[in-house]
């Protein structure tokens, strides 16, 4: 039997190196629930340890991404209940969806391959690349029904989204596709449906194909700086470059510099480096 958390709420699937981590409750447009945030956070910390995994894609079964959260078993279900259980509820589903995700030690994508709704904005968002199908539906729809968007989501939207696209959206409900996702910056890129998988596999293995250290380094980086002065933020990227060359086992700086200048193997914006695996 096996020990793996995920085969219920949640499926993984390893491809050479990829570790694919579905959200699995097509029933219900993979509406995040207590027992799916408690399984993908088990998955979450399992993967970051297992040596089949170097780049996570995280997509949902069926025809939607996630419609978000699960408004009986997460909301209805825990209102009346002790305080401190509502709580845990709520800790468990936002450790996975942005605390774990925003700085995971490995590379995320989500591939958003249709609907993305509401709390379902956080983890997609929280992934370093977004990669949705052109025909995917995202709306932040909470208005429509006398509520405002939960959790996390007017934070996400404030970071990914433009200030007035970001308020129109909220206020009107209105949905956009994939196309537009891309447009106002939501996602990384839109491609066809057809061509989705596909595409992810294709970024998957180009970031697999890269230094993991120096990867992991650079995106941690740049998120640690969005809230910095600008001095503040020269200060600590110059010892966060000092810091990759010491806890890099590939030495990748000095194995860069030496097909470069010393080799002539190796031309700086033209690919990565040959790597000794």
């Amino acid at each position: 039997m096996s020990s793996d958390p995920w085969g219920k709420n949640v499926l993984v699937e390893f491809d050479e190196g990829i570790a694919w981590v579905t959200l699995n409750r097509p029933e219900k447009r993979n509406a995040m629930s207590p027992d799916l945030n408690s399984e993908m956070l088990l998955t979450l910390d399992a993967l970051e340890t297992d040596e089949r995994c170097g780049v996570i894609v995280l997509t949902g079964a069926g025809e939607a991404f996630s419609a978000g959260m699960d408004l009986r078993e997460y909301f209805r279900a825990t209102d009346d209940g002790p305080q401190a259980k509502r709580m845990q509820v709520y800790r468990t589903a936002a450790t996975w969806q942005w605390r774990r995700l925003l700085t995971y030690f490995k590379p995320t994508i989500a591939m958003v391959n249709g609907w993305c709704f509401g709390g379902a904005f956080t983890p997609m968002a929280a992934c370093d690349i977004a990669i949705a199908a052109d025909e995917a539906t995202f709306g932040v729809s909470e208005v429509n029904w006398g509520i405002i968007p939960g959790g996390n989501v007017s934070k996400v939207l404030s970071v990914i989204m433009n200030y007035r696209k970001a308020l129109y959206y909220i206020m009107s409900g209105e949905t956009f596709d994939g196309k537009k996702a891309a447009e106002l910056g939501v996602v990384t890129e839109s491609v066809p449906k057809a061509q989705l998988r596909e595409r992810t596999r294709a970024v998957a293995q180009s970031l697999l194909k890269k230094n993991p250290t120096a990867v992991r380094q650079a995106k941690i980086a740049f998120k640690y700086v969005d809230e910095m002065s600008w001095d503040e933020s020269a200060e600590y990227l110059s010892a966060k470059s000092d810091q990759l060359r010491v806890v890099d086992p590939e030495k990748g700086r000095a194995e860069g510099m030496k097909k470069f200048l010393d080799d002539k193997e190796y031309r700086p914006g033209l690919g990565e480096y040959k790597r000794d695996k």
